[in-house]
């Protein structure tokens, strides 16, 4: 029985990585979770704002066990058509480049972003909080 992937919207890993509620539900997802490359900016981008310095951002990222898959063509498509869907809950590019992704790899886009809960998709979303 294959396992289902997890993808992790850029909200789900800084809860883990800031000890915010949902942070331990997240961890028991981590190992081998997916991850795009928009939301893994979205990642960088938060630690930097918190005034962690690049190369430890850059360090602390990559002894995570997270395979960051490339935001393609395909799945920049597939988030744009996402956005009617979405616009009422307002997610933002990255969000529904998680769902992109999530939808692409048949996953669970996990997030710590309770608007989620309201879509209805073609997509399984977990939130963790």
């Amino acid at each position: 029985m294959t396992k289902t992937p997890y993808v992790l919207d850029a909200s789900a890993l800084l809860a883990a990585l800031f000890d915010e509620p949902g942070a331990d539900r997240v961890e028991e997802v981590l190992p081998g979770a997916r991850m795009s490359t928009v939301n893994f900016s979205e990642v960088v981008a938060k630690l930097s704002e918190r005034g962690r310095a690049g190369d430890d951002t850059l360090r602390i990222l990559a002894e995570l066990d997270i395979v960051v898959c490339d935001f393609d063509r395909n799945q920049a498509e597939a988030a744009g058509r996402l956005r009617k869907a979405t616009r009422s809950a307002g997610l933002s590019l990255g969000d529904r480049a998680c769902l992109a992704l999530a939808a692409a790899i048949g996953g669970t886009a996990v997030t710590a972003d309770r608007s989620w809960g309201s879509l209805s998709l073609d997509v399984t979303v977990e939130v963790v909080r």
